[in-house]
């Protein structure tokens, strides 16, 4: 059973394996070609511009899973993991930024929900990324105004072509953890990265280049992995880029 949150038809399934692995010493002492750091090891992350893109998804009073902000003409667009929004029509909030139970830059509900043909017909594993509209707060600004923009979601990718680094919210904590490391290819259309710790709420964070662009989403293969030390994501092809489309001109989704 996946480790990571999973809403499948409104129910939740957690599986909550153990505290989170900080500074693991075992890991590769290369420094990434994309970040300072050493490779492999996860910390806490620390607030930054960069994690302040990055937030939870409430469902009522606890957070189940990770998105990030994604740059958008609306200004008001995250990315996820699709088995992150496939619960039905229940209400749910995205917290950017979210740390020791604090909303630093606000609560944003959601009100539209993108997932792709592929995961809403069959739940296949090789379209766990999806994305949602958060409604505006008021002021005219959208969520990206107020985090100070948003990363690039980019499709095509070659997979291990950089090192990127994982931000997301392991259940058992209230402050999010990162990971620097190269993914590798685990098939055709899978990637996975080797990060100690991303264990249940981590669905859905996003795998971010020295670029600031989004070339995968923790989810896919066992929607997310099997254990807390290894992670999946898609290789984003043209589904996701068809996708992403459609959510930034808001022509298709689900309320």
């Amino acid at each position: 059973m996946k480790r990571r949150t999973t809403r499948h038809h409104g129910l939740r399934r957690r599986c909550l394996l153990g505290v989170v692995l900080l500074a693991v010493t075992s890991a590769s002492e290369a420094v990434a070609d994309d970040g300072s750091g050493p490779l492999g090891v996860t910390e806490v992350a620390a607030p930054t511009a960069e994690t302040a893109r990055v937030g939870v998804l409430f469902d009522g009073k606890q957070h189940f899973c990770t998105a990030s902000v994604v740059d958008s003409p609306r200004r008001d667009l995250v990315v996820t993991a699709a088995h992150c929004l496939d619960g039905g029509a229940g209400d749910l909030e995205f917290v950017p930024g979210y740390r020791d139970g604090h909303a630093p830059y606000g609560v944003w509900r959601v009100k539209r929900r993108f997932l792709p043909d592929g995961w809403a017909k069959g739940q296949d594993e090789d379209s766990d990324v999806a994305f949602a509209v958060v409604a505006d707060r008021g002021g005219g600004k959208g969520v990206e105004d107020v985090v100070g923009g948003g990363n690039r979601f980019v499709a095509g990718t070659a997979t291990g072509a950089t090192a990127v680094t994982v931000t997301g919210y392991p259940d058992s904590r209230d402050a999010p953890v990162s990971c620097t490391n190269r993914p590798t290819a685990h098939s055709r259309t899978q990637q996975r990265i080797a990060c100690p710790g991303f264990s249940g709420g981590t669905s859905g964070s996003p795998w971010v280049n020295g670029d600031g662009e989004v070339v995968g989403v923790l989810g896919g293969h066992e929607q997310g992995g099997a254990t807390a030390d290894i992670s999946y994501s898609v290789v984003l092809g043209a589904e996701a880029a068809s996708l992403y489309r459609a959510a930034e001109r808001g022509t298709a989704g689900t309320a």
